[in-house]
């Protein structure tokens, strides 16, 4: 009997829905995550959720689902599949929290990444865990996170909610063990 992955089934929905996106244009604004005050009014908090679903262009796409491959993968191993789509979904809802709160009235985010982020904080508490060398990983955090400065469009906020909330999940979880 094979085994479904969760990293895998994220890829293959993430992907699946970015297809749609691409067939159907006006999904995008309709799945993508705006500031708190609309979110307030509209009451579609489904939003902090679907922005995972809408990317803005291949690349954004393919270097978070890369991201998620990578990561994904040995988090599966070392956590199980339902602990890292915990993480993940946890690590989502913290990034569009932190995303939304301090967003600006005009602007709207799109994209994986404060879950991705989450996984990469799993992936340093793991590390720290098994006694692994970590700087690396802190390193590909730090370049990520300064690329959110640097290049323009990027939602820093996510990134950080999403880190700080995959963080505290994995340390949750490990404790539990």
């Amino acid at each position: 009997m094979l085994k479904r992955s969760a990293t895998y089934s994220l890829i293959a929905i993430i992907c699946g829905a970015y297809l749609l996106q691409l067939l159907i244009p006006s999904i995008e604004i309709r799945l993508a995550l705006p500031n708190l005050e609309y979110l307030k009014a509209s009451n579609e908090w489904y939003r902090l959720f679907t922005v995972a679903l809408v990317h803005a262009g291949l690349m954004h796409l393919g270097f978070n689902m890369y991201a998620l491959m990578v990561l994904g993968n040995p988090l599966e191993e070392a956590f199980g599949k339902n602990k890292v789509l915990i993480i993940f979904f946890v690590s989502l809802l913290t990034g569009s929290l932190t995303s939304a709160y301090l967003a600006s009235s005009m602007s709207y985010s799109v994209g994986a990444s404060g879950a991705i982020f989450g996984l990469f904080g799993a992936m340093a508490i793991v590390g720290n865990r098994i006694g692994a060398d970590t700087k690396s990983i802190y390193v590909i955090i730090g370049i990520n996170f300064a690329l959110g400065f640097v290049l323009g469009g990027i939602d820093w906020h996510a990134h950080l909610g999403g880190l700080v909330g995959g963080l505290i999940t994995a340390q949750l979880l490990l404790n539990k063990r």
